[in-house]
């Protein structure tokens, strides 16, 4: 079984209701970027970056999986699929695909200040975290988001799904947000590469690369079509 290696970013997960991470205008969910997505606005106002993420959280529940993740996910019936996410809603776990790998964090887990392997998983049940809200550890809980200024830990296993893959498909990035865009590199030569996205995005690595400019629903069902032809 060939192995499928998929690295997402926000535009997979647009048709559901998700905004981008980061708009034309430095905004995200009309909050600076700088205000909720860094280590220095976590320690300028807590309760509002707590606020900010639960509020995230609260559109994720109301969200679902669009037809690209469903598709993907059936996909595993004839593929050895790895998708890597710069994502961190659930959607993908959600429309049944096995093999998930987050790179920039969870919006449903949080974790202790005091030490980054001490994680939760919340619930749509409970799923707002505040001041107070504590670890075993006595460590004030945070949202399990890589924040700009924060190593990325989950890159070395990203590189090694990416350096084996016989097919590597890139959906809904803009390539370039590193070091997530940086994984190209590691795509062996000659291997089949195809970027979905309805915008025209540069391609760094300089490879031969088919585009499919649609919607990652579109796209991804444009894919599944190609990929049962020339197989």
């Amino acid at each position: 079984m060939k192995k499928l290696v998929v690295l997402t970013g926000a535009g997979m997960s647009v048709e559901s209701g998700l905004s981008t991470f980061r708009s034309e205008n430095g905004l995200w969910e009309n909050h600076k970027v700088e205000d909720v997505a860094t280590p220095e606005g976590w320690y300028r106002n807590p309760e509002l970056v707590l606020d900010f993420y639960n509020n995230l959280r609260k559109k994720l529940i109301e969200s679902e999986p669009n037809a690209g993740h469903k598709k993907l996910a059936e996909l595993e019936s004839d593929y050895d699929i790895r998708i890597i996410t710069q994502n961190v809603d659930n959607l993908h776990e959600r429309a049944g695909s096995t093999h998930v790998l987050h790179l920039h964090g969870e919006l449903m887990k949080v974790r202790s200040v005091r030490n980054e392997r001490l994680i939760y998983t919340l619930t749509p049940e409970h799923c707002e975290i505040h001041l107070g809200d504590k670890a075993e550890d006595g460590g004030q809980l945070r949202p399990h988001i890589v924040w700009f200024g924060e190593a990325v830990p989950m890159i070395e296993p990203a590189i090694e799904w990416v350096s084996e893959a016989d097919i590597f498909v890139v959906i809904g990035t803009s390539l370039n947000v590193y070091p997530a865009a940086g994984l190209l590199n590691y795509v062996k030569p000659g291997t089949p590469v195809y970027l979905i996205d309805p915008n025209e995005v540069h391609d760094p690595s300089g490879r031969t690369t088919r585009f499919i400019r649609k919607g990652a629903s579109e796209g991804v069902k444009e894919l599944a079509d190609i990929l049962k032809h020339e197989s």
